[in-house]
């Protein structure tokens, strides 16, 4: 029964060792590739573990850890006055209208314009395809004089689907056939703190403030495009839309990455105040605090409280309704969409009898 009587099995726990019957043999080619291949993969892990470190976080800059050291005033009112004082004929402030949805926030940011006094004219650049009169009739009610223009259409694929219509704003360029010297640009999810008519004095071309993110990028030398002060030169324009589809930058981000690659050596980088965007307040809480005295311009850029889901436009009597839902939603800029609330229900009250008519359209 038994064949094989002098087998002795070798156990499981003796592992070679010195008595047993067997002992296993030695293979240092195997041993070898395995630890190469030990190696290999805690490269791999310490690799992956980096980047992800690197995703998320970023290298340190002054802003990160912001300490208010410094409390002189942006604008030195000496200087100034040794400039000479633009004429108020050549300057002008414009902001766009390529939705309905949008309508009331310009109504608003036209408002918030007439308290600051700005002496600057207003124009509203609206697409006529995409808006319709009722729209244009709010956005106007405070002060905007309303210019169609062609659209500029997006020369990639890839453009974010919310920038699709952004390239149009480069007829900015244009208004020097107008009789304007200088331009400032605003986008309408913005609003005006305190009057910036010392910018039309700047004796640059082009002007902007650095970009911030809440990501690892932070804040970068690269700028916002919401907020621009410019030279309109129509030959420039023809240039610029001759380049578009040829230069190479990130197609997401449309218009604004061109303009960098376009003025990025020359352009002049304004303080945050100019475009406060509540991007600050989410990266460094005591920037944003310390920024608020001198802020002329805040831009509603991660919250905004006339929208709803994907940029849905919002009925004027449920305003103040989706601004509570925004502010839930993102409890961090909850005193800002306040104070956007604010400024829609004084500008409500002021054009009351106008906006009345704009929905009887």
């Amino acid at each position: 029964m038994f064949r094989y009587t002098d087998y002795i099995p070798l156990p499981p726990w003796s592992d070679g060792e010195p008595g047993s019957p067997y002992r296993n043999a030695k293979n240092p080619v195997g041993d070898r590739r395995r630890r190469i291949g030990q190696g290999i993969v805690s490269l791999s892990v310490l690799v992956n573990l980096y980047f992800l470190y690197a995703t998320f976080t970023s290298w340190p800059a002054p802003l990160d850890n912001y300490q208010a050291l410094n409390t002189h005033p942006i604008l030195d009112t000496k200087a100034l006055v040794a400039i000479k004082p633009a004429n108020s004929q050549d300057n002008v402030i414009v902001t766009g209208l390529y939705t309905d949805a949008f309508a009331t926030a310009v109504a608003t940011l036209g408002h918030t314009l007439n308290v600051a006094n700005s002496s600057a004219a207003r124009l509203l650049y609206y697409l006529p395809d995409k808006v319709s009169e009722r729209a244009l009739c709010i956005a106007t009610v405070s002060g905007w004089e309303p210019v169609r223009i062609e659209r500029i259409a997006p020369p990639f694929r890839g453009v974010h689907r919310h920038f699709l219509d952004q390239y149009s704003k480069l007829h900015l360029w244009t208004l020097d056939q107008r009789g304007y010297q200088s331009v400032m640009y605003v986008d309408s999810d913005t609003i005006v703190r305190r009057n910036f008519d010392e910018v039309f004095r700047l004796p640059y071309t082009f002007a902007a403030v650095p970009d911030v993110y809440t990501d690892s990028q932070g804040y970068v030398t690269a700028f916002n495009a919401g907020v621009m002060f410019l030279r309109p030169d129509t030959e420039l324009f023809h240039d610029m839309v001759s380049k578009i589809a040829t230069a190479h930058y990130p197609a997401e981000q449309a218009e604004q990455a061109f303009l960098n690659h376009y003025f990025g050596a020359e352009v002049l980088r304004l303080p945050y105040a100019y475009n406060g965007n509540l991007a600050i307040k989410k990266r460094t809480p005591k920037l944003w605090t310390a920024l608020q005295d001198e802020m002329r311009i805040m831009h509603l850029t991660m919250a905004k409280p006339f929208l709803q889901g994907d940029y849905a436009e919002v009925a004027m009597d449920q305003l103040e309704r989706n601004a509570e839902r925004v502010a839930r939603k993102k409890p961090v800029f909850k005193e800002e969409i306040a104070e956007w609330v604010e400024a829609w229900l004084e500008t409500r009250r002021t054009y009351a009898s106008k906006l009345v008519k704009c929905n009887a359209l």
